[in-house]
């Protein structure tokens, strides 16, 4: 029942759809420009780098302060809080990507997921961070930084939960990385055009000069 409440919870604080509310406050829906969908790097690129920040913010913290609120609610229950905030985070990212108000369509779930990795692990925090900055300084690629972050996180959950790092029960890990997998998998399907780009060298490149991709 706790899995299934923090799931639905989730969904919920993922329906706030940051780029698509700061679009109409500007009269656009961000969805019919550029990339169409209402994330992070849409907005910059839509708008400028005021709007990508305030809508990476507001994406983060609509997953960040409901996965706190998780850790605080059960914290009588350490041995399964983890997964709990998982679910939390999956929810989030759900309602995000699949917001049921605007047929289905919205972002791919990145500020999100930063939101769930930071609420999980400062350390997997920090390393994703520095991840993130060199890939898009490096190759000003913002979706293979992305993907990196996503890949890094599914790899960092499973191996200090195998090493007892969160308290999980045994007969638990096997579902953690189930979840910790489909978070992980949401991102390269929501990427799956971008991987196409990438692999043959066509993918937008952010450009630091504007603050925008071309």
């Amino acid at each position: 029942m706790e899995r299934i409440i923090c799931l639905i919870a989730g969904y919920l604080c993922g329906l706030l759809q940051s780029g698509y509310f700061y679009g109409k406050t500007h009269k656009i829906d961000i969805r019919k420009y550029g990339s169409g969908n209402s994330g992070t790097t849409n907005a910059l690129r839509v708008m400028g780098p005021k709007a990508g920040a305030v809508v990476f913010f507001g994406d983060f913290l609509k997953s960040l302060l409901p996965c706190l609120a998780i850790r605080l609610v059960f914290q009588n229950q350490p041995d399964m809080i983890y997964l709990l905030i998982l679910y939390t985070g999956f929810g989030v990212i759900l309602g995000h990507n699949y917001p049921f108000y605007l047929q289905f369509k919205g972002g791919k779930g990145i500020a999100a997921t930063a939101g769930l990795i930071m609420a999980s692990d400062l350390r997997m925090t920090l390393l994703c961070l520095i991840s993130f900055i060199l890939i898009v300084l490096i190759t000003r690629y913002v979706s293979l930084g992305s993907l990196v972050v996503a890949t890094i996180f599914l790899i960092w959950m499973c191996v200090f939960a195998s090493m007892g790092a969160y308290g999980l029960k045994q007969e638990l890990l096997p579902e953690f990385y189930i979840v910790a997998a489909l978070i992980c998998g949401q991102a390269f399907w929501r990427h799956r055009a971008n991987i196409g780009r990438l692999i043959h060298g066509k993918e937008n490149k952010i450009s630091f000069g504007s603050g925008k991709t071309k």
